[in-house]
């Protein structure tokens, strides 16, 4: 007898006095689990937003679509990038005033290379507020999963409120479960047995998050104030 069959007999005698329920799953699972925890108004979203993308030790600046090339430039620079990454639908305006060397995004650029690179720049599917969890998805201004994993140095820009979801539930509303998912809660960080935090290892060691919204929208009380995280 294989170690299979000897599985699945023990899970046969398991079962064998449970009555048999003929229900669907999709109804015998029951989904009324709240889809957002408060009601907040647009502008609170994206407050809820930076608050937890700082928790998690994201940086979080705020500009309008005038700022956003400037400010582009002094983060590419404040880094020390000297090339940067550039998916094949990024808008060619966020990088209009920056002087690092664009890496283009192509199939044949080896792992090796991408860890030469300093920065990467990229757009975003949707934004969650309450996990502060950002979510791409491979479209033209996000690019390969790849080149949002390996540069040490990741800047994603998020349109407010347009891109901007209070929870999960309203998130997955907005995706297709077919394309290929990234979701991103701060810095790639993990923990070995005694609790050290090391960070980097499967993925950025630094996120920096612009949210850009309208000159008179949601994003401009506190414009250019840098959030820094400290949460654990």
């Amino acid at each position: 007898m294989s170690s299979r069959e000897r599985i699945l007999g023990r899970v046969r005698r398991a079962l064998a006095d449970v009555a048999p329920d003929e229900e669907p799953y999709e109804r015998a699972v029951a989904r009324d689990y709240a889809r957002e925890h408060g009601e907040r108004t647009a502008e609170e979203t994206v407050e809820l937003l930076a608050e937890n993308l700082a928790d998690y030790r994201a940086i979080v600046h705020r500009c309008d679509a005038e700022e956003l090339p400037l400010l582009v430039m002094r983060l590419l620079a404040a880094r020390g990038s000297e090339e940067v990454l550039v998916p094949p639908g990024l808008p060619p305006g966020w990088l209009a005033a920056a002087d690092p060397v664009r890496i283009h995004d192509r199939a044949e650029s080896t792992p090796h290379r991408l860890d030469r690179v300093g920065s990467v720049v990229t757009g975003c599917a949707v934004a969650v507020a309450e996990t502060g969890t950002i979510v791409l998805d491979g479209s033209p201004d996000q690019g390969r999963r790849r080149i949002s994993l390996i540069p040490d140095h990741h800047i994603c820009v998020v349109g407010v409120p347009d891109q901007v979801v209070a929870s999960v539930p309203q998130a997955l509303e907005r995706l297709d479960p077919a394309r290929p998912l990234t979701w991103i809660s701060g810095p790639s960080a993990t923990s070995d047995i005694e609790l050290d935090r090391v960070e980097g290892v499967h993925g950025p060691r630094t996120l920096e998050v612009i949210l850009l919204g309208r000159r008179d929208g949601p994003s401009r009380p506190g414009a250019g104030v840098r959030h820094s995280g400290h949460g654990g």
